[in-house]
């Protein structure tokens, strides 16, 4: 049986003959030639002022929190519902995460909420753009600034999502993305943080380089701080996918067109959404299945694997996962959070990969309305 992957990468030629070159050439004082081209570009197509290359968008945060000046006795709101590597940094600078319920018509950090959990202690807001989608991107900034709080938006998972034309990682102090395997564009593993902010773009560049001054030849370093750089074989990479943004950007949309087409008549389910004057680029096609219909989200995942289709879940929230299962916030958020414990529960990731052709993707929903009707079958039927 063919099987059906979740997520996967576009390399075309130009990709292979950048890399191959900065094998060969990025060297002693070539070294950095591929970095400053990708921090360079990427940059200028999402808006920002300055980008830093980084191995992870996990560092990227990292890096936000530090240059803040986020630390101990600090709060950082983060919605409850991502992956784990938007809250762990807050740890790493001994700050307290505050888990903020999302908001239903994005699926991303609701204002509402967001504003609820703010209190004296409150130095930042780490916004994540989930799957693609956007959260109200504005309402949480203007409450942001009102109340003196920095913005992190986490775009690891939007390259090329917009809000009226302005691009996702734009809208905060600092935006970050990551470039893993499995996203939009990828340098196998890496990152990327942007920012307009000149004090925080020099900040960060102190602190990515075990608190040295970019261009310092003594060794003389004047803090402790972190080593987190991109090789140049990874920003040759990652400069090719960012020069075809547009094309790979126009795939994803193509990829949910596709199941849009099949799924959009089918009772039941449905998928990311797009609300006016947003583009989303859809890094998962992500499908939320009605509770009414009454099939558990993992009993249709090993149902789909059954048929050759891998899927992922929708992200659970975290203050109901082990690593933060003592934490003091996450009570809390179990009362408040009820669209996060609500929508977690529903999704599946149907698979997005950049390589999918329209034949794939028909197997992929002719196999998940199969499911969903012989499981409405087994059903006992109520009585009149």
């Amino acid at each position: 049986m063919k099987r059906i992957p979740v997520a996967g990468p576009s390399i075309t030629q130009r990709e292979i003959d950048y890399v191959t070159d900065a094998v060969e050439t990025c060297w002693y004082g070539e070294a950095n030639k591929y970095n400053a081209k990708f921090e360079r570009a990427f940059a200028d197509y999402v808006g920002a002022k300055h980008a830093v290359s980084l191995p992870s968008c996990t560092s990227a945060i990292h890096l936000s929190l530090a240059a803040l000046g986020v630390g101990e006795r600090d709060e950082v709101i983060v919605p409850d519902v991502t992956w784990i590597a938007s809250a762990a940094p807050i740890h790493y600078v001994n700050a307290t995460p505050v888990f903020a319920d999302i908001d239903e018509a994005t699926w991303c950090l609701s204002p509402e909420s967001f504003e609820n959990c703010i209190t004296p202690k409150t130095k930042a807001v780490i916004a994540v753009d989930l799957y693609g989608n956007m959260p109200k991107m504005h309402e949480i900034i203007r409450i942001a600034r009102r109340n003196q709080i920095a913005v992190i938006e986490d775009a690891a998972e939007a390259f090329g999502s917009e809000i009226g034309g302005q691009r996702a990682g734009s809208f905060g102090d600092t935006g970050v993305f990551s470039f893993h395997g499995s996203k939009t564009i990828t340098t196998g593993e890496g990152g990327m943080l942007v920012t307009d902010n000149d004090d925080l773009f020099e900040r960060v560049c102190f602190l990515r380089d075990h608190g040295r001054v970019p261009g310092d030849v003594s060794f003389r370093n004047r803090e402790v701080a972190f080593k987190y750089k991109m090789s140049s074989m990874q920003a040759a990479l990652g400069l090719a996918q960012v020069e075809r943004a547009e094309e790979i950007v126009g795939r994803k949309r193509e990829v949910f067109q596709w199941y849009s087409d099949d799924l959009s008549e089918y009772e039941g389910v449905s998928l990311n959404p797009e609300p006016v004057g947003t583009r989303n680029s859809y890094w998962m096609s992500t499908a939320l299945v009605d509770s009414a219909l009454g099939i558990g989200k993992e009993v249709l995942q090993q149902l789909l694997y059954d048929a050759g289709v891998d899927t992922r879940p929708f992200f659970h929230p975290l203050s109901a996962i082990p690593a933060f299962a003592e934490h003091p916030q996450a009570e809390l958020a179990k009362v408040r959070n009820h669209c996060a414990y609500d929508i977690a529960m529903r999704g599946v990731n149907l698979p997005s990969g950049l390589n999918l052709s329209r034949e794939d993707v028909s197997h992929v929903t002719a196999a998940l309305k199969s499911i969903i009707d012989e499981h409405q079958r087994r059903q006992p039927r109520r009585a009149a």
